[in-house]
């Protein structure tokens, strides 16, 4: 086992993972489109586009009366109006819509009369500002051309961006690193940036604790009278199986380097995929202790999301992102997408990665025919409708890219991937959601996709679409109208973190206008500083502090716009978030973009356009990989043992959750151990259950109290014997509950739990016994003062 796990970590720690690759961006076979699977199937069901285009048309939140559910929407005003007609004076009417209302207008005269002169002095303040910045740019730029990059040290760095594979790649970036010196520093320990003094005495302690504890379990020993091995090394890999361990996922580990970080932490981390390994496997630690451990360490350590950003057709970098991660064997189980990025996730959700490392070729271009409308057609349809491009088509086209009216929940069940899409609200103040296997199982995907690509102007509001169980298509979320969610929430990390517990973020960022923003003036990860050795600034100090400086004035001043409400609305929209808002992760990845996808920003790619943003998303990720890996080698082994433990239902399906009483009472059936925490009986009370038939079989309150004394003592360990042991759950229950009823020892009056007398005083026992066919027999729970309500059917004596 340890062998097969070197196996499957060394491929991704040094780069050959060529065996996992898919066609490269540039041979001849990736332009073949039919090798692309299901490269001429519709999935789409006309009669879903029949359903879709009612729910459009229909007056927003007006149910139809004739229907008894009120899920269908009135279409027309009659059998002989046409859905589509033009009505005189809507445009007037939805532009006084757009307006603010009355109670978000201001009042007062000094905001009426200082609001537009305000707006005029920092929108041009503004200007002068983004100019100046563009100038600060400009400048690093040239010095890092003509200085930094010079020489036999240019040399090396195009050959790292002639790099076709990741392979390749790592070797040409080791060249980079070796001339430039950086080896020395990934061997010696010592970085302000982390505990290193924590992190070497860990992992010897690791390497130490689980060679023993592999000779233990190679040796058979089974650790009675001693504390045993295996325990000591599960008490610490939960312990520094965590998140951010010491700093250890700090990027600036890796933005020192082009390839790797400290070797130190390298071998830390494979020091806990060996002890992770260890303990998923070891017969030492029962299945309960194991489940417990995972259960920790997945709380603790959380998970890894993709999240792919909006950008319209800058989105089509994401697919050079996923193939990297893909061929390397990377690609996480959470993935999130927006606006054009929703696109990219539907796609890699609904498929599998033998169909997906076909799919990521430049012939996948022949599916993304969205923008195939001419000038003439797109102009006559925005100037009737407002927007460009029609939601009935892109619902045709964008239906291939999610296998046809495929929901979340069944996208989840095919792949195993967790799809979330980002919509907004087509009102400005409701909250947007996060489209989820979770939070909308039934919503049909590419309805999600579209609400996530309406920007206004480009494509209108749209109505979200659910699969109701006879497998039609209605109405979602009342018939609310949604749209872009780039406009509030480009990357939706707290969302993730709150419904999968993700703390680690793979984001690739593609939205034009905060591309040019983007500037880390110490280096980033896998791509260091040339300047002074990687030990200087970006453009020198003067430069990066000018660069850093007008960056954070422009946000000032954007926020100051916000906050005075001085923005007005155009299309209906608030804008100042696609500036303010968050979009940067733990990981950032910024494919190279040029000039020329400014033009070509609302077209379909072409064969050689498509192949050269594969390239460049790959290129992008190459430097990146060696930080996902040292984490996701880590969270997949953490899954693993969760998986592996999981308790299963009658029906043999393992269930993850450990908070699912009636999973784990449906798998005991009342056969396994349960923890005892009793309260210490009442004083003087005794009470007897009616026509208790079971109440031989189940020992009383004091005779647990009498054993556990016993144990304490030292005094040997009373046998007690079952009736059957073969009742059923519900008995079994009912027998567990009546322990805390029944004690004919001793007592007078009764007392409730209500009560709050003073003997409740909520000491812990715990006491178990085994069966006579060797089962450990159940063990009970309670909090302090819970002795159990007094119901029908009961007495005292």
């Amino acid at each position: 086992m340890r062998q097969e796990r070197e196996l499957l970590w060394e491929p991704v720690s040094t780069g050959r993972v060529q065996s996992n690759y898919g066609p490269s961006p540039f041979a001849a076979k990736a332009y073949n489109s039919t090798r692309l699977p299901d490269f001429d199937h519709e999935f789409i069901d006309e009669t879903d586009l029949d359903e879709f285009a009612k729910a459009l048309s229909a007056p927003e939140n007006t149910a139809d009366e004739a229907s008894p559910s009120g899920s269908r929407f009135i279409t027309a005003l009659n059998d002989w109006s046409p859905v589509y007609q033009r009505v005189r004076g809507r445009r007037k009417v939805g532009s006084r819509k757009r307006r603010r209302g009355k109670d978000e207008t201001r009042e007062g005269f000094v905001y009426i009369l200082l609001k537009w002169p305000l707006l005029v002095v920092v929108l041009g303040w503004i200007v002068i500002l983004g100019l100046l910045y563009l100038l600060t740019r400009l400048y690093i730029y040239l010095y890092e051309h003509f200085v930094a990059w010079r020489g036999r040290r240019e040399q090396f760095r195009q050959n790292l961006q002639r790099t076709t594979n990741y392979k390749d790649w790592v070797e040409a970036a080791q060249e980079l690193d070796a001339f430039l010196g950086n080896e020395s520093w990934k061997q010696k320990d010592e970085y302000a940036y982390y505990d290193y003094t924590t992190l070497k005495r860990v992992k010897e302690d690791l390497r130490s604790m689980r060679l023993e504890a592999e000779e233990e379990e190679n040796g058979g020993v089974d650790g009675i009278g001693r504390k045993r091995t295996i325990d000591a090394l599960k008490s610490l890999v939960e312990a520094c199986v965590k998140s951010n361990f010491v700093g250890i996922e700090n990027p600036r580990l890796y933005s020192e380097t082009y390839y790797g970080t400290k070797n130190l932490v390298q071998g830390f981390v494979g020091e806990v995929e060996s002890s992770l390994s260890l303990l998923v496997r070891t017969r030492q630690l029962t299945q309960d202790d194991k489940r417990l451990l995972f259960k920790h360490l997945h709380t603790n350590f959380g998970r890894t999301a993709l999240c792919l950003s909006g950008g319209a057709s800058f989105a089509y970098y994401h697919f050079g992102v996923c193939k990297a991660l893909l061929d390397a064997n990377l690609l996480p189980e959470v993935i999130t997408g927006t606006s054009g990025g929703a696109l990219v996730a539907a796609l890699v959700a609904t498929r599998t990665d033998d169909e997906l490392k076909k799919l990521l070729v430049p012939a996948l271009a022949g599916r993304i025919t969205a923008c195939h409308d001419d000038f003439s057609t797109w102009f006559r349809r925005w100037w009737r409708t407002g927007a460009r491009f029609d939601a009935l088509d892109w619902a045709r086209r964008c239906s291939w890219m999610t296998r046809g009216s495929m929901t979340f929940r069944e996208a989840y069940e095919r792949t195993g991937r967790i799809l979330n899409v980002t919509c907004v609200p087509s009102d400005p103040h409701s909250p947007t959601i996060l489209a989820n296997y979770l939070t909308s199982p039934n919503c049909v995907i590419w309805s999600a996709v579209l609400a996530s690509a309406a920007v206004p102007g480009i494509l209108n509001p749209v109505v979200l679409m659910m699969k109701t169980h006879d497998g039609t298509l209605a109405p979602y979320s009342f018939g609310h109208k949604w749209k872009d969610g780039s406009l509030r929430t480009d990357i939706p990390l707290k969302a993730l973190n709150l419904h999968f517990n993700v703390n680690f973020s793979i984001v690739s960022q593609v939205n034009p206008h905060i591309n040019l923003f983007f500037f880390s003036s110490r280096g980033s990860v896998g791509r260091p500083v040339t300047h002074r050795r990687g030990r200087g600034w970006r453009g020198g100090f003067l430069g990066s502090a000018i660069e850093q400086y007008l960056k954070l004035d422009l946000n000032k001043w954007l926020k100051v716009l916000r906050h005075l409400e001085l923005l007005p609305r155009p299309l209906g929209q608030d804008w100042s978030e696609i500036w303010l808002q968050k979009f940067s992760g733990t990981i950032t990845i910024w494919p190279k973009s040029t000039l020329s996808d400014f033009y070509y920003i609302l077209s379909d790619p072409t064969l050689s356009r498509l192949a050269r943003m594969l390239q460049a998303g790959q290129q992008s990720t190459f430097p990146k990989i060696q930080f996902i890996a040292n984490r996701m080698v880590c969270e997949r082994l953490v899954e693993e043992g969760r998986r592996s433990t999981a308790p299963q239902t009658l029906d043999g399906i393992e269930s993850v959750s450990e908070e699912d009483p009636q999973t784990l009472l449906r798998r005991r059936g009342g056969r396994e151990s349960h923890p005892v925490v009793a309260s210490p009986p009442l004083g003087g009370v005794d009470v007897v259950a009616e026509n208790d038939q079971d109440a031989a079989s189940s020992p009383t309150l004091r005779e647990r109290l009498d054993m556990w004394r016993q144990r304490l003592s030292g005094g040997s360990r009373p046998q007690h014997r079952r009736g059957s042991g073969a009742s059923s759950i519900i008995q079994e229950i009912g027998r567990q509950s009546r322990v805390f009823l029944v004690d004919d020892s001793e007592g007078e009056t009764g007392q409730s739990e209500d009560d709050g007398g003073p003997d409740s005083s909520g000491s812990a026992i715990e006491d178990g016994w085994e069966d006579e066919d060797g089962f450990d027999d159940e063990k009970l729970e309670m909090e302090e003062g819970d002795t159990g309500r007094f119901e029908k059917g009961t007495k005292l004596d």
